[in-house]
């Protein structure tokens, strides 16, 4: 089996903090304190992205500005997206630390592809200053990739654009898109993927299309729990994925997809 030169990770939601449950608080939270309370699924589908987009993307759907215009009497503006992205960033950094834990799978998956001489990329929509907190936290915990990318190292160019992607291959000193693996949990990961011309596996338990907690996914019966995954292996397919695994346990069978394809 071939295996791919250069396998790119996605942090929250796919290699650590499953559910991706960090950043859904915060901006429940940031949104709390200007007066609209967002669901679940309005703070999940921009998931990915970088986080002020993020915020500019949910200020912009249509029941959100409905309710900023009641509150205010005006469709939310630019100066509106940074006021709730400045309650979003404290209200992340007081829990990220604790939400660092790896995926199941993350380690044993990443020790067999560095067996295999694969390097190790990651794209975020963190910024730095997140980041400075994570990769501390994860390498505690075993799981350090090669290299780090947010959009900030990317001319401030996040999700969906490719360039993160470009980035890592610079980095990592790969010659071509055809031998790389991009893995993540969100949408706006596969379109990273399919714009920078890579291989897109999304992964669906624990991730941020899934939607559960890890205490909410162990409370699942067998049944749910295969409910949650084909909801989640819908999305991520729609936007893109060349392939969906179960979990990182799967990396075998995403590789073997992988080599299939060349």
């Amino acid at each position: 089996m071939s295996a791919p030169v250069a396998v790119i990770f996605d942090w929250a939601g796919t290699t650590v903090d499953f559910g991706s449950m960090a950043p859904v608080a915060a901006f429940r939270q940031a949104f709390s304190e200007i007066g609209i309370a967002v669901t679940d699924e309005e703070i999940r589908a921009p998931m990915g992205m970088l986080k002020h987009d993020h915020v500019k993307t949910m200020l912009g759907m249509e029941r959100i500005a409905s309710l900023f215009l009641k509150k205010t009497g005006r469709a939310p503006e630019e100066k509106d997206v940074d006021a709730v992205y400045a309650r979003f960033e404290p209200a992340l950094f007081a829990t990220l630390s604790a939400h660092c834990d790896p995926l199941p799978g993350l380690l044993d998956a990443v020790s067999w592809l560095r067996g295999r001489g694969v390097k190790i990329g990651s794209t975020t929509g963190y910024t730095k200053k997140m980041m400075d907190i994570v990769v501390p936290e994860t390498q505690k915990r075993g799981y350090a990739p090669d290299f780090v990318c947010t959009a900030e190292d990317a001319g401030g160019f996040g999700r969906p654009f490719p360039y993160m992607i470009f980035k890592n291959l610079e980095a990592l000193q790969v010659k071509s898109v055809s031998s790389v693996m991009k893995i993540g949990d969100t949408p706006s990961d596969m379109q990273e993927a399919r714009n920078a011309g890579v291989f897109a596996v999304g992964v669906a338990a624990g991730s941020s299309a899934c939607g559960a907690s890890l205490e909410q996914w162990q409370a699942m019966d067998t049944a749910a729990r295969e409910q949650a995954v084909r909801g989640a292996a819908q999305k991520l397919y729609e936007a893109g994925a060349d392939l969906v695994i179960r979990d990182l346990t799967q990396i075998v069978l995403a590789c073997a997809a992988f080599a299939k394809r060349r």
